[in-house]
């Protein structure tokens, strides 16, 4: 989103060392994971005008070694807010790698209500 910490030449970088990126796609009221597979796959969503990887579909969700979130606003301690339509709370409980939240650091706040559902940060990084 525009107004997240921009992540592309990280994303490009990971992939130019051969390294296997996961894009998120929004399929109805979930995230699936996509391959990245360079620019050229890369398509807009029409719901958010997001780059999307058309590649191929990644369900081995116990190989990933690292998730890295977007957010609205996050908490030293983890906690986490987005945007309200719970994608990511329905795409962590099938991850068990770390989750590193991704801000600026005006997105750091002192408290963030939390309920049953909301996964913590593993750690929170500012850019």
């Amino acid at each position: 989103m525009p107004d997240e910490v921009n992540t592309h030449d990280l994303i490009r970088t990971l992939h130019a060392q051969g390294k296997t990126v996961l894009l998120p796609t929004i399929v109805g009221m979930d995230l699936t994971l996509h391959v990245y597979k360079g620019e050229r796959a890369l398509t807009t969503s029409a719901s958010y005008g997001i780059q999307e990887s058309t590649g191929t579909l990644f369900t081995d969700y116990a190989s990933i070694d690292l998730a890295i979130i977007p957010g609205v606003a996050f908490t030293l301690m983890g906690d986490r807010v987005g945007r309200g339509q719970g994608f990511y709370d329905r795409l962590l409980p099938r991850l068990s790698c770390p989750f590193f939240g991704l801000a600026f650091p005006f997105q750091i706040v002192p408290h963030i209500p939390t309920e049953r559902h909301d996964i913590r940060m593993t750690d929170v990084v500012t850019v």
